[in-house]
């Protein structure tokens, strides 16, 4: 029965397998031979010391802290979250470095859309110290769960001399693990203002491909002149939009931008003077700059002026066809009847829909007071955010982002939480499902600001309450709607499971400690969950409980809640079958034969089976628990 650690997906590992099955002679006793790989690529190898590159003191270690496993877990908090049981969207509190590692194996390739508001290295927004060794542990102590040093979640003055370098750093890793969680024809949009757009576009050129750059959006901010700027009164932000892969530079999946709704607007240039049954259109010129001589005739107009085209240009039809065009008055001579002609153009025949342009003005998406205003409205006329992003903003986003039902967005830098109330809210106005993923640092709240005056000791407590809010007012403004409005809690922490760490001077007690591996302050479901993210499963996944009642397992319900205190033998399933869980104690084989029979029962494609390593009577009933389940079809089981 293999073992399961407490670390997340080995980055490395699965990067070098691709990379052996790509080009397996480049090998040598399972390590990369570099002169090998070089002579297999060929010309591909830039190995030059000059040539065009990005780069910052800690690069390298940035790199290297994306593909280091984390040996954190998330652990569920049903207390804090809305319609647990039903909901599809998720809310994790916690370091998003640490987050994004942790949904690698059960998110890749499954986020649609990615926006993130970070912080813009104003000198007065914080940036984030990652420790290479334990992140966990430097989490913990910057949110003062835990006493250490470096609490202080300090800013990031321009006196630094490490001014850009520190936020390099900080968003470098993030963005790397960010790709990775993006669907192939998934977007990410970033907004950041003039301080770092231009080390942003950089980094993102690295990590998404600078051929997958769609537009540097500029989101007009502010609508009033700030007259005591000492050059220009800033108005903008920007938006920078990177798709995963481009139709432009791809054969593959791609992401395709939705137009938005055109309405009852008509485009400049689209009129309908002859009043044309087929609406308004406009005309284009009927030459080419190409063709053969069958393409150059006179043609006579309705007014009997002779023509032919353009010298040293064609017509761009032939004469059979241009009688056709005439015969279905798609032939424009001008209004007196007498002009060179055109091909007339109808708006009902092209694009249903209009491109966004690059300059997003206030009044269509909203701005900065809009934003703030939001926020007072639901907290009874608090303002607990300096500049959270407007619902309109995010609105627009996920209008042009081309979501499809049940797409997930993701916002890892959530703060006020603007992502995850528009996300329901789009729902609610437009019959759509999709779903969000939030993550967001519990950074302390400054206890002489509103928000800890009012109870709220981190931005996170702010962020889920925004969206509890936000929800209860949508149920409220349409009592019969029946969208999903709730949201899973999860909170980071270290892995579930004892490290063998244990003293040359042992003790007895230590001895019964080591005898669970378990940490003794963690429950079932903390485990629970920390079994799905290392078998990739979705954190939303229904489960089922079954429970030992008269030697054979049944469904768990309300009427047998008092059994399952009496016998603790409760048996998790997830997926209707595809992972199997037992987390008790003292399991017998009457447990494991039940196990056995709900393969049958669900009948599921694969069946994967996880116990509790000390949770067996003993070693027969673990060794025939092996056995049992081999015989049923069941070959994946492990233990923790």
């Amino acid at each position: 029965m293999e073992k399961m650690d407490g670390k997340t997906m080995d980055i490395v590992a699965e990067n070098v397998g691709k990379l052996k099955e790509l080009f397996p002679e480049a090998f040598t006793e399972g390590k990369v031979d570099f002169d090998a790989l070089k002579e297999v690529l060929g010309t591909f190898v830039d190995d030059r010391d000059e040539r065009y590159s990005f780069t910052w003191n800690g690069k390298s270690k940035a790199r290297m802290i994306a593909q280091t496993p984390s040996t954190g877990t998330l652990r569920p908090c049903k207390e804090e979250s809305v319609d647990w049981d039903t909901t599809q969207n998720i809310f994790i509190e916690g370091d998003n470095l640490e987050v994004l590692k942790l949904l690698q194996k059960s998110y890749h390739k499954k986020m649609k859309m990615i926006y993130i508001d970070p912080p813009y290295n104003t000198g007065k927004d914080f940036v984030y110290k990652d420790n290479f060794k334990d992140n966990i542990k430097n989490y913990k102590e910057i949110t003062g769960q835990v006493d250490g040093e470096g609490r202080n979640l300090s800013n990031n003055p321009e006196t630094s001399g490490r001014y850009h370098t520190d936020w390099l750093n900080m968003m470098y890793p993030r963005l790397k693990l960010a790709r990775n969680l993006l669907k192939d024809d998934g977007v990410i949009f970033i907004s950041i203002d003039d301080s770092e757009a231009s080390n942003l576009i950089k980094i993102c050129d690295e990590v998404f491909g600078e051929e997958n750059f769609i537009a540097d959006l500029i989101w007009q901010k502010k609508f009033s002149r700030a007259n005591d700027a000492s050059y220009f009164s800033t108005m903008h932000d920007h938006i920078l939009c990177y798709a995963k892969r481009t139709k432009l530079n791809n054969n593959g999946d791609s992401w395709e931008l939705k137009l938005l709704p055109r309405g009852d607007e008509i485009p400049d240039g689209y009129t309908n003077p002859d009043d044309d049954h087929r609406g308004p259109w406009t005309s284009v010129v009927l030459s080419a700059k190409s063709g053969t001589e069958k393409l150059i005739y006179e043609i006579t107009t309705p007014s009997g002026r002779k023509c032919l085209p353009p010298d040293g240009r064609f017509w761009g039809v032939n004469r059979d066809r241009f009688s056709e065009l005439v015969e279905d008055n798609r032939i424009w001579f001008g209004k007196d009847g007498s002009g060179i002609p055109r091909l007339k153009t109808f708006l009902s025949e092209v694009q249903d829909g209009l491109r966004p342009n690059t300059i997003w003005f206030h009044q269509e998406v909203g701005h900065n007071q809009e934003g703030r205003q939001e926020v007072k409205k639901l907290f009874d006329d608090k303002g607990y955010f300096d500049g959270p992003k407007p619902v309109r903003l995010l609105d627009r986003i996920i209008q042009i982002s081309n979501l499809s039902s049940s797409d997930i967005v993701l916002d890892f830098f959530a703060g006020s939480a603007t992502t995850g109330h528009a996300v329901v809210n789009h729902n609610a106005c437009n019959e759509t499902s999709f779903k969000y993923i939030l993550v967001q640092l519990p950074e302390v709240c400054d206890e002489k600001s509103e928000a800890f005056k009012a109870g709220y000791k981190t931005i996170a407590e702010i962020s889920k309450e925004r969206i509890r809010r936000a929800g209860a007012k949508i149920k409220e403004e349409n009592p019969e709607y029946e969208g999903d409005l709730g949201f899973k809690v999860f909170k980071l922490d270290a892995t579930n499971i004892k490290p063998w760490e244990v003293d040359f001077d042992l003790t007895e007690r230590t001895l019964e400690d080591y005898i669970s591996n378990i940490k003794t302050d963690r429950r079932e479901e903390d485990v629970l969950y920390e079994v799905l993210l290392k078998y990739g499963l979705d954190l939303t996944l229904p489960i089922d409980e079954w429970i030992m009642d008269n030697g054979k397992l049944i469904m768990k319900d309300e009427h047998h809640s008092q059994l399952s205190t009496v016998n603790s033998q409760l048996v998790y399933s997830i997926g209707m079958g595809a992972l199997i869980i037992c987390l008790s104690d003292a399991i017998s084989l009457e447990v494991v034969e039940g196990i056995a029979e709900l393969k049958d029962e669900l009948n599921p494609e694969i069946m994967r089976v996880v116990f509790k390593d000390s949770g067996f009577k003993d070693d027969v009933v673990k060794t025939n628990a092996v056995q049992i389940l081999k015989q049923a079809g069941i070959v994946d089981v492990r233990s923790l």
